[in-house]
């Protein structure tokens, strides 16, 4: 089974800041905390959203979020200086997986801010590359793909990816850190706690 806090100390020695929490709410406390009076980009995550980070955020910082707030492009947290989004999964070794449909959410964890937040619970956790991206293709996309009403054979049965050709596809692009990127910042906040899909 992967271990969390060695999950951490590959991700340092790969070069990413790296926080570790026992519970979303120290991990809320602490991004509280550490970003104030910034303009905060939003990634569409269910991990923000369960932490209530948006409500938090926003009483000190002017935050983009076009799944709350006032109705705004995904440009606006794209320009923003600081972005906070999660991963659909994380090797032991500290690869950093995610898939997109729109390239939004995976273009902004890859350029254009002081600093990217990266909040991962345990449940996205995973021994190895191979089964971290696994995870991403056959628990996390099929989560979001029902969420979003898609017209997938994954939505449908909830069970797996089944690589389809359907217009409604949220598989669209794939990305992976395996180091932060020059010039940007790269912060991952574990959390021992089963959060987002």
């Amino acid at each position: 089974m992967a271990d969390l806090k060695k999950a951490a100390e590959n991700l340092r020695a790969r070069g990413f800041a790296v926080q570790l929490f026992q519970t979303g709410s120290e991990a809320a406390d602490y991004l509280d905390r550490a970003v104030d009076g910034k303009t905060v980009g939003f990634g569409g995550s269910v991990t923000l959203q369960q932490l209530g980070l948006y409500e938090r955020l926003s009483a000190h910082n002017q935050v983009f979020w076009h799944w709350q707030g006032t109705p705004v492009s995904t440009g606006e947290a794209a320009g923003a200086q600081v972005y906070c989004s999660s991963v659909n999964g994380l090797s032991e070794d500290g690869d950093l997986i995610n898939i997109d449909g729109n390239g939004n959410r995976v273009a902004a964890t890859l350029f254009g801010h002081e600093k990217v937040y990266l909040v991962v619970g345990r449940n996205k956790l995973a021994d190895t590359y191979d089964g971290a991206l696994w995870r991403a293709r056959n628990i996390a996309a099929p989560k979001n793909a029902q969420r979003l009403g898609s017209k997938t054979p994954c939505a449908a049965k909830g069970d797996h990816c089944y690589d389809c050709k359907s217009p409604g596809r949220i598989c669209r692009g794939l990305t992976v850190l395996w180091r932060p990127m020059n010039g940007a910042e790269t912060e991952v906040v574990l959390i021992d706690e089963d959060l987002g899909y």
